[in-house]
Protein backbone atom coordinates (compact mmCIF):
# COMPACT_ATOMS: atom_id res chain seq x y z
CA UNK A 1 0.00 0.00 0.00
CA UNK A 2 1.30 3.53 -1.01
CA UNK A 3 0.73 6.38 1.95
CA UNK A 4 -1.68 8.68 1.26
CA UNK A 5 -2.92 10.76 3.68
CA UNK A 6 -6.65 10.68 2.69
CA UNK A 7 -7.45 7.82 0.61
CA UNK A 8 -11.48 8.24 0.83
CA UNK A 9 -11.79 11.80 -0.65
CA UNK A 10 -9.28 10.55 -3.71
CA UNK A 11 -12.39 7.54 -4.21
CA UNK A 12 -15.16 9.97 -3.96
CA UNK A 13 -13.24 12.20 -6.74
CA UNK A 14 -12.76 8.96 -8.93
CA UNK A 15 -16.76 7.65 -8.45
CA UNK A 16 -17.93 10.84 -10.03
CA UNK A 17 -16.41 10.26 -13.42
CA UNK A 18 -16.90 6.68 -12.54
CA UNK A 19 -20.34 6.78 -12.32
CA UNK A 20 -21.06 8.86 -15.42
CA UNK A 21 -19.25 6.05 -17.74
CA UNK A 22 -21.03 3.09 -16.30
CA UNK A 23 -24.36 4.87 -16.84
CA UNK A 24 -24.07 5.52 -20.24
CA UNK A 25 -23.80 2.02 -20.53
CA UNK A 26 -27.92 1.42 -19.68
CA UNK A 27 -28.83 5.38 -19.77
CA UNK A 28 -29.50 4.79 -23.46
CA UNK A 29 -31.78 1.58 -22.84
CA UNK A 30 -34.40 3.80 -21.82
CA UNK A 31 -34.11 6.03 -24.93
CA UNK A 32 -33.92 3.50 -28.34
CA UNK A 33 -37.63 3.54 -28.51
CA UNK A 34 -37.29 7.55 -29.18
CA UNK A 35 -33.83 7.11 -30.99
CA UNK A 36 -35.23 4.37 -33.05
CA UNK A 37 -38.20 6.48 -34.04
CA UNK A 38 -36.56 9.60 -34.45
CA UNK A 39 -34.01 8.09 -37.05
CA UNK A 40 -36.71 5.73 -38.12
CA UNK A 41 -34.13 2.59 -37.88
CA UNK A 42 -34.68 -0.65 -36.38
CA UNK A 43 -34.20 -2.28 -33.37
CA UNK A 44 -30.77 -4.07 -34.70
CA UNK A 45 -29.66 -0.70 -36.09
CA UNK A 46 -30.56 1.17 -32.58
CA UNK A 47 -29.07 -1.87 -30.24
CA UNK A 48 -25.45 -0.72 -31.87
CA UNK A 49 -25.50 2.70 -30.15
CA UNK A 50 -24.92 0.44 -27.09
CA UNK A 51 -23.19 -2.75 -28.60
CA UNK A 52 -20.27 -0.30 -30.04
CA UNK A 53 -20.22 1.64 -26.73
CA UNK A 54 -19.66 -1.90 -25.42
CA UNK A 55 -16.87 -3.39 -27.56
CA UNK A 56 -14.65 0.47 -27.48
CA UNK A 57 -15.07 0.12 -23.92
CA UNK A 58 -13.86 -3.43 -23.34
CA UNK A 59 -11.17 -3.65 -25.81
CA UNK A 60 -8.66 -1.39 -25.07
CA UNK A 61 -8.88 -2.24 -21.35
CA UNK A 62 -6.25 -4.28 -20.70
CA UNK A 63 -3.68 -2.17 -22.25
CA UNK A 64 -5.59 1.15 -20.42
CA UNK A 65 -5.01 -0.70 -17.05
CA UNK A 66 -1.11 -1.04 -17.90
CA UNK A 67 -0.55 3.01 -19.45
CA UNK A 68 -2.27 3.72 -16.13
CA UNK A 69 0.69 1.47 -14.46
CA UNK A 70 3.34 3.33 -16.51
CA UNK A 71 2.30 6.82 -16.57
CA UNK A 72 0.43 6.97 -13.60
CA UNK A 73 -3.63 6.39 -13.09
CA UNK A 74 -4.45 9.81 -12.04
CA UNK A 75 -2.92 11.07 -15.65
CA UNK A 76 -4.93 8.57 -18.00
CA UNK A 77 -8.05 9.42 -15.69
CA UNK A 78 -8.01 12.39 -16.64
CA UNK A 79 -7.02 11.91 -20.10
CA UNK A 80 -10.09 9.75 -20.28
CA UNK A 81 -11.87 12.32 -18.76
CA UNK A 82 -11.67 14.40 -21.27
CA UNK A 83 -12.31 12.06 -24.43
CA UNK A 84 -15.34 10.85 -23.05
CA UNK A 85 -17.09 14.19 -22.33
CA UNK A 86 -16.20 15.62 -25.30
CA UNK A 87 -17.32 12.22 -27.22
CA UNK A 88 -20.39 13.25 -25.13
CA UNK A 89 -21.28 16.23 -26.30
CA UNK A 90 -20.84 14.70 -29.98
CA UNK A 91 -23.29 12.07 -29.49
CA UNK A 92 -26.10 14.81 -28.78
CA UNK A 93 -25.07 16.90 -31.98
CA UNK A 94 -25.57 13.33 -33.93
CA UNK A 95 -27.80 13.53 -36.78
CA UNK A 96 -27.95 10.61 -37.93
CA UNK A 97 -27.58 6.56 -36.58
CA UNK A 98 -24.53 5.91 -38.37
CA UNK A 99 -22.77 9.21 -36.89
CA UNK A 100 -23.99 8.43 -32.89
CA UNK A 101 -22.59 4.88 -33.20
CA UNK A 102 -19.01 6.51 -34.28
CA UNK A 103 -19.63 8.91 -31.56
CA UNK A 104 -20.19 6.21 -29.14
CA UNK A 105 -17.35 4.50 -30.27
CA UNK A 106 -14.83 7.47 -29.14
CA UNK A 107 -16.78 7.79 -25.83
CA UNK A 108 -16.02 4.16 -25.34
CA UNK A 109 -12.24 4.57 -25.85
CA UNK A 110 -12.54 7.35 -23.23
CA UNK A 111 -14.24 5.32 -20.88
CA UNK A 112 -11.88 2.25 -21.18
CA UNK A 113 -8.76 5.08 -20.52
CA UNK A 114 -10.86 5.62 -16.86
CA UNK A 115 -11.96 2.41 -15.58
CA UNK A 116 -9.19 0.98 -14.82
CA UNK A 117 -7.30 3.33 -12.94
CA UNK A 118 -10.22 3.26 -9.84
CA UNK A 119 -9.58 -0.02 -8.89
CA UNK A 120 -5.95 0.01 -9.19
CA UNK A 121 -6.17 3.35 -7.19
CA UNK A 122 -8.31 1.28 -4.45
CA UNK A 123 -5.85 -1.25 -4.58
CA UNK A 124 -2.28 0.67 -4.01
CA UNK A 125 -3.70 3.31 -1.44
CA UNK A 126 -6.35 1.23 0.53
CA UNK A 127 -4.85 -1.39 3.12
CA UNK A 128 -6.44 -5.01 2.37
CA UNK A 129 -8.08 -5.43 5.93
CA UNK A 130 -10.30 -2.30 5.17
CA UNK A 131 -10.14 -2.54 1.54
CA UNK A 132 -13.51 -4.12 1.66
CA UNK A 133 -15.39 -0.90 2.18
CA UNK A 134 -13.62 0.89 -0.35
CA UNK A 135 -14.63 -1.83 -2.86
CA UNK A 136 -18.01 -1.93 -1.61
CA UNK A 137 -18.14 2.30 -2.60
CA UNK A 138 -17.09 0.97 -5.82
CA UNK A 139 -18.97 -1.62 -6.15
CA UNK A 140 -22.24 0.31 -5.08
CA UNK A 141 -21.45 3.05 -7.87
CA UNK A 142 -21.16 0.14 -10.47
CA UNK A 143 -24.50 -1.20 -9.63
CA UNK A 144 -26.00 1.90 -8.95
CA UNK A 145 -24.94 3.67 -11.82
CA UNK A 146 -25.93 0.73 -14.08
CA UNK A 147 -29.72 1.12 -12.44
CA UNK A 148 -30.12 4.59 -12.29
CA UNK A 149 -29.77 4.94 -15.81
CA UNK A 150 -32.61 4.01 -17.15
CA UNK A 151 -34.37 6.13 -14.48
CA UNK A 152 -32.18 9.48 -15.39
CA UNK A 153 -32.59 8.86 -18.89
CA UNK A 154 -36.38 8.29 -18.85
CA UNK A 155 -36.68 11.82 -17.03
CA UNK A 156 -34.53 13.30 -19.51
CA UNK A 157 -36.01 11.60 -22.44
CA UNK A 158 -39.52 12.68 -21.39
CA UNK A 159 -38.75 16.51 -20.36
CA UNK A 160 -35.59 17.01 -22.86
CA UNK A 161 -35.50 14.43 -25.68
CA UNK A 162 -32.93 12.18 -25.61
CA UNK A 163 -29.99 13.75 -27.53
CA UNK A 164 -29.84 15.20 -23.63
CA UNK A 165 -28.66 11.93 -21.92
CA UNK A 166 -25.16 12.63 -23.38
CA UNK A 167 -25.20 16.53 -23.13
CA UNK A 168 -25.65 15.86 -19.54
CA UNK A 169 -22.37 14.65 -19.53
CA UNK A 170 -20.87 17.34 -19.99
CA UNK A 171 -21.33 19.43 -16.54
CA UNK A 172 -20.68 16.21 -14.38
CA UNK A 173 -17.32 15.61 -16.79
CA UNK A 174 -16.54 18.93 -15.81
CA UNK A 175 -17.23 18.76 -11.86
CA UNK A 176 -15.32 15.15 -12.07
CA UNK A 177 -12.38 16.61 -13.71
CA UNK A 178 -11.83 19.37 -11.03
CA UNK A 179 -12.21 17.09 -8.29
CA UNK A 180 -9.74 14.01 -10.09
CA UNK A 181 -7.40 16.71 -10.32
CA UNK A 182 -7.72 18.46 -7.05
CA UNK A 183 -7.85 15.13 -4.75
CA UNK A 184 -6.23 12.02 -6.84
CA UNK A 185 -3.04 11.69 -5.67
CA UNK A 186 0.08 11.06 -8.29
CA UNK A 187 1.18 7.37 -7.37
CA UNK A 188 4.23 5.91 -8.32
CA UNK A 189 4.62 4.52 -11.98
CA UNK A 190 5.80 1.27 -13.21
CA UNK A 191 7.64 0.73 -16.35
CA UNK A 192 5.96 -1.31 -18.79
CA UNK A 193 6.13 -2.86 -22.17
CA UNK A 194 2.95 -2.95 -24.59
CA UNK A 195 2.10 -5.77 -26.67
CA UNK A 196 0.82 -4.68 -29.40
CA UNK A 197 0.05 -7.73 -31.67
CA UNK A 198 -2.09 -8.55 -28.41
CA UNK A 199 -4.26 -5.51 -28.47
CA UNK A 200 -5.06 -6.62 -31.78
CA UNK A 201 -5.84 -10.37 -31.83
CA UNK A 202 -7.97 -9.70 -28.83
CA UNK A 203 -9.85 -6.52 -30.78
CA UNK A 204 -10.16 -8.78 -34.08
CA UNK A 205 -11.51 -11.72 -31.74
CA UNK A 206 -13.83 -9.80 -29.80
CA UNK A 207 -15.65 -7.67 -32.83
CA UNK A 208 -15.73 -10.93 -34.77
CA UNK A 209 -17.54 -12.92 -32.43
CA UNK A 210 -19.62 -10.14 -31.06
CA UNK A 211 -20.50 -8.51 -34.82
CA UNK A 212 -21.51 -12.51 -35.86
CA UNK A 213 -23.94 -12.56 -33.39
CA UNK A 214 -25.39 -9.25 -33.26
CA UNK A 215 -25.94 -9.31 -36.92
CA UNK A 216 -26.86 -13.03 -37.44
CA UNK A 217 -30.96 -12.42 -37.49
CA UNK A 218 -30.21 -9.57 -39.62
CA UNK A 219 -28.67 -12.09 -42.29
CA UNK A 220 -31.24 -14.89 -41.33
CA UNK A 221 -27.99 -16.93 -39.59
CA UNK A 222 -26.68 -17.09 -43.30
CA UNK A 223 -23.88 -14.89 -45.79
CA UNK A 224 -23.07 -11.65 -44.48
CA UNK A 225 -22.03 -9.41 -47.57
CA UNK A 226 -22.52 -12.25 -49.77
CA UNK A 227 -18.36 -13.37 -48.77
CA UNK A 228 -18.70 -14.85 -45.64
CA UNK A 229 -21.50 -17.08 -43.59
CA UNK A 230 -22.40 -15.59 -39.88
CA UNK A 231 -21.32 -18.98 -38.26
CA UNK A 232 -17.68 -18.49 -39.70
CA UNK A 233 -17.66 -15.44 -38.58
CA UNK A 234 -17.91 -16.20 -35.03
CA UNK A 235 -15.79 -19.14 -35.41
CA UNK A 236 -12.98 -17.09 -36.44
CA UNK A 237 -13.50 -15.03 -33.73
CA UNK A 238 -13.34 -17.73 -31.35
CA UNK A 239 -10.01 -19.07 -32.94
CA UNK A 240 -8.41 -15.71 -32.89
CA UNK A 241 -9.18 -15.33 -28.82
CA UNK A 242 -7.46 -18.97 -28.59
CA UNK A 243 -4.46 -17.47 -30.84
CA UNK A 244 -4.35 -14.56 -28.52
CA UNK A 245 -4.16 -16.69 -25.40
CA UNK A 246 -1.30 -19.02 -26.65
CA UNK A 247 0.55 -15.89 -27.64
CA UNK A 248 0.17 -14.23 -23.83
CA UNK A 249 1.64 -17.94 -22.96
CA UNK A 250 5.07 -17.41 -25.22
CA UNK A 251 5.30 -13.95 -24.71
CA UNK A 252 8.45 -13.78 -22.25
CA UNK A 253 8.62 -9.93 -22.85
CA UNK A 254 5.48 -8.38 -21.25
CA UNK A 255 2.31 -10.01 -22.32
CA UNK A 256 -1.05 -8.04 -22.63
CA UNK A 257 -2.62 -10.86 -20.18
CA UNK A 258 -0.55 -11.55 -17.54
CA UNK A 259 -1.81 -15.40 -16.88
CA UNK A 260 0.19 -14.99 -13.97
CA UNK A 261 -2.70 -13.13 -12.35
CA UNK A 262 -4.68 -16.30 -12.89
CA UNK A 263 -2.63 -18.33 -9.97
CA UNK A 264 -4.63 -16.68 -7.38
CA UNK A 265 -7.97 -18.85 -7.54
CA UNK A 266 -10.50 -15.66 -6.36
CA UNK A 267 -9.18 -14.12 -9.29
CA UNK A 268 -9.38 -16.35 -11.68
CA UNK A 269 -13.33 -17.20 -10.35
CA UNK A 270 -14.03 -13.66 -9.94
CA UNK A 271 -13.51 -12.61 -13.59
CA UNK A 272 -15.37 -15.86 -14.17
CA UNK A 273 -18.55 -14.68 -12.41
CA UNK A 274 -18.09 -11.34 -13.60
CA UNK A 275 -18.31 -12.00 -17.13
CA UNK A 276 -21.46 -13.83 -16.18
CA UNK A 277 -22.80 -10.38 -14.52
CA UNK A 278 -22.11 -8.17 -17.33
CA UNK A 279 -24.15 -10.64 -19.18
CA UNK A 280 -26.68 -10.58 -17.27
CA UNK A 281 -26.59 -6.59 -16.48
CA UNK A 282 -26.63 -5.55 -19.81
CA UNK A 283 -29.46 -8.43 -20.95
CA UNK A 284 -31.73 -6.99 -18.33
CA UNK A 285 -33.05 -3.18 -19.45
CA UNK A 286 -33.14 -3.49 -23.29
CA UNK A 287 -36.11 -5.91 -23.61
CA UNK A 288 -37.65 -4.53 -19.92
CA UNK A 289 -37.76 -0.83 -21.49
CA UNK A 290 -38.87 -2.20 -24.49
CA UNK A 291 -41.78 -3.61 -23.03
CA UNK A 292 -42.67 -1.12 -20.99
CA UNK A 293 -43.29 1.32 -23.77
CA UNK A 294 -44.23 -0.59 -26.70
CA UNK A 295 -46.67 -2.80 -24.80
CA UNK A 296 -47.57 -1.30 -21.81
CA UNK A 297 -47.31 2.59 -23.87
CA UNK A 298 -45.74 4.09 -21.05
CA UNK A 299 -43.64 7.26 -21.56
CA UNK A 300 -40.09 6.98 -20.91
CA UNK A 301 -40.27 8.52 -17.48
CA UNK A 302 -43.18 5.77 -16.28
CA UNK A 303 -40.89 3.06 -17.76
CA UNK A 304 -37.82 4.13 -16.33
CA UNK A 305 -39.86 4.46 -12.77
CA UNK A 306 -40.44 1.11 -12.69
CA UNK A 307 -36.64 0.37 -11.78
CA UNK A 308 -36.75 2.76 -8.88
CA UNK A 309 -37.06 0.41 -6.50
CA UNK A 310 -34.06 -1.50 -7.67
CA UNK A 311 -31.47 2.07 -6.72
CA UNK A 312 -33.51 2.74 -3.11
CA UNK A 313 -32.58 -0.91 -2.12
CA UNK A 314 -29.06 -1.36 -3.25
CA UNK A 315 -28.77 2.21 -1.84
CA UNK A 316 -30.05 1.51 1.08
CA UNK A 317 -27.80 -2.02 1.38
CA UNK A 318 -24.63 -1.41 -0.10
CA UNK A 319 -23.20 0.76 2.93
CA UNK A 320 -24.38 -2.85 5.17
CA UNK A 321 -22.91 -5.12 2.75
CA UNK A 322 -19.68 -3.13 1.65
CA UNK A 323 -18.46 -3.45 5.58
CA UNK A 324 -19.49 -7.27 5.92
CA UNK A 325 -17.81 -8.28 3.12
CA UNK A 326 -14.41 -7.39 5.26
CA UNK A 327 -15.51 -9.58 8.31
CA UNK A 328 -17.17 -12.55 6.81
CA UNK A 329 -16.63 -14.95 3.60
CA UNK A 330 -17.79 -13.21 0.58
CA UNK A 331 -18.49 -15.97 -1.40
CA UNK A 332 -21.80 -16.65 1.00
CA UNK A 333 -22.60 -13.20 0.20
CA UNK A 334 -21.82 -13.00 -3.61
CA UNK A 335 -24.11 -16.28 -3.79
CA UNK A 336 -26.89 -14.60 -2.31
CA UNK A 337 -26.65 -11.65 -4.34
CA UNK A 338 -26.43 -14.19 -7.55
CA UNK A 339 -29.32 -16.36 -7.24
CA UNK A 340 -31.69 -13.23 -5.99
CA UNK A 341 -30.28 -11.99 -9.38
CA UNK A 342 -31.66 -15.36 -11.67
CA UNK A 343 -34.65 -15.52 -9.46
CA UNK A 344 -35.66 -11.63 -10.27
CA UNK A 345 -35.24 -12.06 -14.19
CA UNK A 346 -37.09 -15.29 -13.87
CA UNK A 347 -39.80 -13.45 -11.97
CA UNK A 348 -40.10 -10.40 -14.43
CA UNK A 349 -40.14 -13.17 -17.33
CA UNK A 350 -43.29 -14.76 -15.79
CA UNK A 351 -45.29 -11.91 -15.37
CA UNK A 352 -44.79 -9.78 -18.88
CA UNK A 353 -47.99 -10.22 -20.33
CA UNK A 354 -50.27 -7.67 -21.89
CA UNK A 355 -52.15 -6.94 -18.79
CA UNK A 356 -51.54 -2.94 -18.05
CA UNK A 357 -53.78 -2.92 -15.13
CA UNK A 358 -51.30 -5.31 -13.35
CA UNK A 359 -48.13 -3.05 -14.02
CA UNK A 360 -47.95 -2.76 -10.04
CA UNK A 361 -46.72 -6.34 -10.02
CA UNK A 362 -43.41 -5.98 -11.92
CA UNK A 363 -42.58 -3.76 -8.72
CA UNK A 364 -41.78 -6.92 -6.98
CA UNK A 365 -39.16 -8.35 -9.33
CA UNK A 366 -37.53 -4.79 -9.32
CA UNK A 367 -36.91 -4.85 -5.61
CA UNK A 368 -35.81 -8.30 -5.87
CA UNK A 369 -32.66 -6.80 -8.18
CA UNK A 370 -32.16 -4.66 -5.98
CA UNK A 371 -31.08 -6.69 -3.20
CA UNK A 372 -29.01 -8.80 -5.63
CA UNK A 373 -26.80 -5.70 -6.96
CA UNK A 374 -26.49 -5.00 -3.79
CA UNK A 375 -24.91 -8.62 -2.64
CA UNK A 376 -23.14 -9.24 -5.89
CA UNK A 377 -20.52 -6.21 -6.77
CA UNK A 378 -18.65 -5.80 -3.55
CA UNK A 379 -17.76 -9.13 -2.54
CA UNK A 380 -16.63 -10.30 -6.33
CA UNK A 381 -14.39 -7.27 -6.67
CA UNK A 382 -12.49 -7.78 -2.83
CA UNK A 383 -12.24 -11.18 -3.57
CA UNK A 384 -11.00 -10.24 -6.78
CA UNK A 385 -8.15 -7.76 -5.92
CA UNK A 386 -7.19 -8.84 -2.67
CA UNK A 387 -3.88 -10.56 -3.03
CA UNK A 388 -2.49 -8.71 -6.19
CA UNK A 389 0.51 -7.48 -5.94
CA UNK A 390 0.96 -3.55 -5.72
CA UNK A 391 2.68 -3.82 -9.32
CA UNK A 392 0.36 -5.70 -11.26
CA UNK A 393 -2.56 -3.73 -10.01
CA UNK A 394 -3.12 -1.76 -12.52
CA UNK A 395 -3.19 -4.91 -14.93
CA UNK A 396 -5.47 -6.91 -12.41
CA UNK A 397 -7.86 -4.45 -12.50
CA UNK A 398 -7.33 -4.19 -16.24
CA UNK A 399 -8.26 -7.61 -16.68
CA UNK A 400 -11.41 -7.86 -14.17
CA UNK A 401 -13.01 -4.68 -15.95
CA UNK A 402 -12.35 -6.07 -19.34
CA UNK A 403 -13.60 -9.21 -18.25
CA UNK A 404 -16.74 -7.15 -17.37
CA UNK A 405 -16.99 -5.30 -20.23
CA UNK A 406 -16.77 -8.29 -22.18
CA UNK A 407 -19.97 -9.86 -20.65
CA UNK A 408 -21.35 -6.77 -21.52
CA UNK A 409 -20.94 -6.98 -25.05
CA UNK A 410 -21.77 -10.37 -25.36
CA UNK A 411 -25.10 -9.81 -23.30
CA UNK A 412 -25.87 -6.71 -25.15
CA UNK A 413 -25.22 -8.32 -28.49
CA UNK A 414 -26.62 -12.24 -27.39
CA UNK A 415 -29.84 -10.20 -26.06
CA UNK A 416 -30.43 -8.46 -29.50
CA UNK A 417 -30.08 -11.82 -31.61
CA UNK A 418 -32.46 -13.18 -28.79
CA UNK A 419 -34.96 -10.56 -29.08
CA UNK A 420 -34.68 -10.61 -33.16
CA UNK A 421 -35.55 -14.10 -32.86
CA UNK A 422 -38.17 -14.43 -30.79
CA UNK A 423 -40.08 -11.50 -32.33
CA UNK A 424 -39.73 -13.11 -35.74
CA UNK A 425 -41.45 -16.24 -34.07
CA UNK A 426 -43.78 -14.55 -32.00
CA UNK A 427 -45.17 -11.76 -34.16
CA UNK A 428 -48.10 -13.08 -36.42
CA UNK A 429 -47.74 -13.14 -40.18
CA UNK A 430 -43.71 -12.66 -40.19
CA UNK A 431 -43.84 -8.85 -38.76
CA UNK A 432 -41.37 -9.52 -36.93
CA UNK A 433 -38.65 -10.75 -39.77
CA UNK A 434 -36.25 -8.87 -41.18
CA UNK A 435 -35.16 -6.21 -38.17
CA UNK A 436 -38.48 -5.22 -36.71
CA UNK A 437 -38.67 -1.34 -36.70
CA UNK A 438 -41.97 1.00 -35.53
CA UNK A 439 -42.68 4.38 -36.88
CA UNK A 440 -45.65 4.79 -34.52
CA UNK A 441 -47.55 3.08 -31.61
CA UNK A 442 -47.69 -1.25 -32.21
CA UNK A 443 -51.15 -2.46 -33.34
CA UNK A 444 -52.67 -4.00 -30.33
CA UNK A 445 -52.97 -6.82 -32.09
CA UNK A 446 -49.18 -7.77 -31.55
CA UNK A 447 -49.09 -6.76 -28.43
CA UNK A 448 -48.95 -10.16 -27.11
CA UNK A 449 -46.59 -11.77 -29.23
CA UNK A 450 -44.10 -8.91 -28.69
CA UNK A 451 -44.64 -8.97 -25.20
CA UNK A 452 -43.88 -13.16 -25.10
CA UNK A 453 -40.89 -11.99 -27.32
CA UNK A 454 -39.39 -10.02 -24.26
CA UNK A 455 -40.51 -12.51 -21.88
CA UNK A 456 -38.66 -15.37 -23.08
CA UNK A 457 -35.65 -13.22 -23.69
CA UNK A 458 -35.08 -12.26 -20.43
CA UNK A 459 -34.19 -16.14 -19.52
CA UNK A 460 -30.68 -14.99 -21.35
CA UNK A 461 -29.61 -12.99 -18.51
CA UNK A 462 -31.08 -15.38 -16.04
CA UNK A 463 -29.12 -18.14 -17.27
CA UNK A 464 -25.98 -16.39 -16.84
CA UNK A 465 -26.69 -14.94 -13.06
CA UNK A 466 -27.62 -19.03 -12.41
CA UNK A 467 -23.88 -20.13 -14.03
CA UNK A 468 -22.09 -16.86 -12.50
CA UNK A 469 -23.69 -18.57 -8.88
CA UNK A 470 -22.55 -21.94 -9.76
CA UNK A 471 -18.86 -20.06 -10.18
CA UNK A 472 -19.25 -18.60 -7.00
CA UNK A 473 -19.38 -21.66 -5.03
CA UNK A 474 -15.54 -22.38 -5.64
CA UNK A 475 -13.99 -18.85 -4.20
CA UNK A 476 -11.77 -19.98 -1.80
CA UNK A 477 -12.07 -19.93 1.68
CA UNK A 478 -11.26 -16.29 3.62
CA UNK A 479 -7.56 -16.76 5.70
CA UNK A 480 -6.39 -16.31 8.98
CA UNK A 481 -4.07 -13.37 7.49
CA UNK A 482 -7.19 -11.40 5.76
CA UNK A 483 -6.43 -13.05 2.82
CA UNK A 484 -8.54 -15.33 0.57
CA UNK A 485 -5.98 -17.49 -0.40
CA UNK A 486 -5.42 -18.73 -4.26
Amino acid sequence: MENVAKPWPALWALVVGFFMILMDTTIVSVANPKIMEGFKTDINSVIWVTSAYLLAYAVPLLITGRLGDRFGPKTLYLIGLVIFTAASVWCGLSGSIEMLVIARVVQGLGAACMTPQTMAVITRIFPPEGRGKAMGLWGAVAGLATLVGPVLGGAVVTTLGWEWIFFINLPIGIVAFALAWRLVPRLETHPHRFDILGVVLSAVGLFLVVFGIQEGETYHWGTIFGVVTVWSMIIAGLIVLVVFVVWQAKNKNEPLLPLSLFSHRNFSLANATITMIGIAISGVSLPLMFYFQIVLGFAPIGSAMMLVPMSVILLALAGFVGGLTDRVNPRNIAFAGLVFLAAGMVWYSLWLDTNVDHWWRLLFPAALLGVANACMWSPISSSATRNLPRHQAGAGSGVYNTMRQIGSVLGSAGISALMQTRLAADLPGGAGAGGTHFAGPLPEALHAGFANAMSEAMLLPAAAAAVGAVIVLFFAKPSTNHGWGK
